[in-house]
């Protein structure tokens, strides 16, 4: 008879402190971030600072110098163009200008964003929710809507005030090394180019530091401000749609393995999400459902093998898989390195453009046949996201198979085309659905949290809505619009999270508001609310809610249309998904 073995003294399915490594709900940001420079390697640090930060700034810095020595150019030759040669080498230098002050436009302007993705909106960011927090927790618990509603908006607006100070001080000081206008002889001397290039990236970057700060916070301040909903909309007459909102699946590549975010204070595995699909099935088949929208971070890397278990898991359920609408987070984009946050992703990096690639080939196979690209010309909506990636298929399969740079960059307008996906309505005056990507372009894995709904992206929403003047619309995107009246225990809670533009982006669609519901992931937080007239509703996880022994729970809801055609949200069905014994 064999003996009973004894129990590991440490079982390793249970995990142990290094699956905590990048876990904010376990160490604090400034212990994760300590304890990880110290493992950096020197010379890739420098390396990647250099192209992050110095070589944009000097390019931008050195643009103003560069289009000033053709003008000037220019100028000279036309006024010494008396004979034909002279003519001849006139025409030589326009198009010359020409032709090139396209690409050191382009060169400026992908530079000037790189540096606002690294630097500007995580500094708005940081100083606009820090002030909130500091009110919040002075406020206290017991402080009415109303009130919290008032120190919000003024905090934005000292935060913007106190951020345009100091970026007008830091330009003023920089101002006398800068240098506008440069000659030929100037460019030639690339000594003498340094101080001054970087002098002038600083003070553009600071004077639109200070102008956009002042936006942006006077924006945020004097929006309708976030109201929790007190009541939901009583039940009209005619057609409801019933829809399953999930958010934050985080599946890992691992049968043992824990979240990036939460370590050992969350799930390990993927056995919760198993859990969820087999009882939306069991759901579905009782009272059918007819959308199951996950609002991003499906995976918690983006890596290969996590987007094989989110599409293997789905696989097994058709009848879910078919009715299913997924769209990207930012821990399926944003994540340079599952174990280093303080590790950073140059602009240029294919690893980059591959979890991009990877995303929109787990969006065409979830969807690509039922949601359509709109057209940026014409508006119209032909093409199918299948059909949009058919002529590039053989490209990406290319890039993803070498990981080649001249590939990523060949592919680098065609993840930004493909969104808005539009789910047109059924019937006129039926119900739609809007995908956007909200993920800010970021290099650092410390403001992988960032997010940005662009203007085109925004045009184009809004040109796509305007087709179905009497549709109504879900607006579904990861990042939640505005941070929500609720109280936080730590300030990493809310650093770095929300839409850097989302005041701007409700006032875009304020038009469209009583006819639209907006539904995001990110926060892990189940909230519905309203700015205005415009419904907001906040998914939480039904995975990462807790450890595996805790209960989770997800969202069924159900949308209707009133008599005076304004989109209602009535109460919601709580589906609790159990924990389990994880003993083995």
């Amino acid at each position: 008879m064999t003996p009973a073995r004894d129990p590991p003294l440490l079982d390793p399915r249970r995990g142990d402190a290094e699956d905590d490594t990048s876990s904010p709900k376990r160490r604090s940001l400034f212990a994760i971030a300590g304890s990880l420079l110290a493992e950096i390697s020197l010379p890739k640090l420098l390396f990647a600072w250099a192209f992050s930060i110095v070589l944009p700034a000097s390019l931008l810095g050195l643009a103003p110098l560069v289009a000033t020595a053709w003008l000037l150019k220019l100028s000279k030759s036309a006024a010494q163009a008396t004979g034909l040669g002279a003519t001849f080498v006139l025409m030589i230098v326009v198009a010359a200008g020409w032709f090139g002050w396209r690409p050191l436009f382009r060169v400026a302007e992908r530079n000037f964003w790189s540096l606002n993705a690294l630097a500007i909106q995580p500094g708005y960011a940081f100083c606009r929710e820090a002030l909130r927090y500091l009110a919040d927790r002075t406020l206290g618990a017991g402080a009415n809507a109303a009130t919290r509603a008032r120190v919000r908006a003024i905090s934005s607006a000292v935060a913007a005030i106190l951020l345009s100070v100091v970026a007008i001080a830091i330009a003023t000081a920089i101002w006398p090394a800068s240098r506008w206008v440069g000659t030929a002889a100037d460019l030639l001397d690339v000594r003498a180019l340094v101080l001054p290039t970087l002098a002038n990236a600083v003070v553009i970057l600071g004077i639109y530091l200070a102008a956009t700060a002042l936006f942006w916070g006077f924006a945020d301040a004097l929006m309708d401000q976030p109201i929790t909903l007190d009541a939901f909309d009583p039940a009209p007459a005619g057609p409801r749609w019933r829809i399953a909102h999930l958010s934050d699946i985080h599946l890992v590549g691992e049968r043992y393995g824990f979240r990036i975010e939460s370590g050992r204070s969350g799930p390990r595995g993927n056995d919760r999400f198993a859990r969820l699909l087999h009882r939306i099935e069991a759901i579905h088949a009782a009272r059918p459902l007819d959308m199951i929208l996950i609002t991003g971070d499906m995976t918690d890397a983006g890596i290969a093998t996590e987007w094989a278990e989110f599409l293997d898991a789905v696989d097994m359920y058709p009848a879910i898989a078919e009715r299913m609408l997924i769209l990207p987070g930012n821990h399926d984009l944003n994540i340079v390195d599952r174990l280093n946050p303080a590790r950073l992703d140059l602009p240029f990096s294919p690893k980059k453009r591959l979890r991009q690639m990877r995303t929109l080939s787990a969006l065409a196979a979830i969807q690509g046949h039922r949601v359509r690209v709109v057209d940026r010309n014409s508006g119209n909506l032909d093409r199918t996201l299948a059909e949009a990636l058919l002529p590039r298929r053989r490209r990406i399969g290319e890039f993803a198979d070498t990981g080649s740079l001249r590939l990523a960059i060949g592919l680098g307008q065609l993840w930004d085309d493909q969104f808005p996906l539009i789910v047109p309505p059924a019937e006129a005056d039926g119900l739609g659905v809007a995908i956007l990507n909200s993920n800010a372009e970021t290099h650092f894995s410390f403001t992988n949290a960032l997010g940005m709904v662009s203007v085109e992206q925004t045009r184009t929403l809004l040109a796509a809505v305007e087709r179905f003047p009497q549709a109504h619309w879900i607006i579904a995107l990861h990042h939640h619009l505005v941070e929500y009246p609720m109280s936080v225990a730590k300030l990493s809670e809310r650093i770095g999270t929300a839409l850097i533009n989302g005041s701007w982006f409700i006032r875009k669609i304020k038009s469209i508001a009583p006819r639209a519901i907006v539904m995001h992931g990110h926060r892990h937080i189940d909230w519905i609310g309203s700015c205005g007239k415009l419904k907001i509703v906040s998914a939480p996880s039904p995975v990462m809610g807790g450890t595996d022994a805790a209960s989770t729970y997800f969202h069924i809801h159900t949308l209707a249309v009133n008599a005076d055609g304004q989109l209602c949200l009535l109460a919601p069905e709580r589906v609790i998904l159990a924990g389990e014994n994880v003993a083995d």
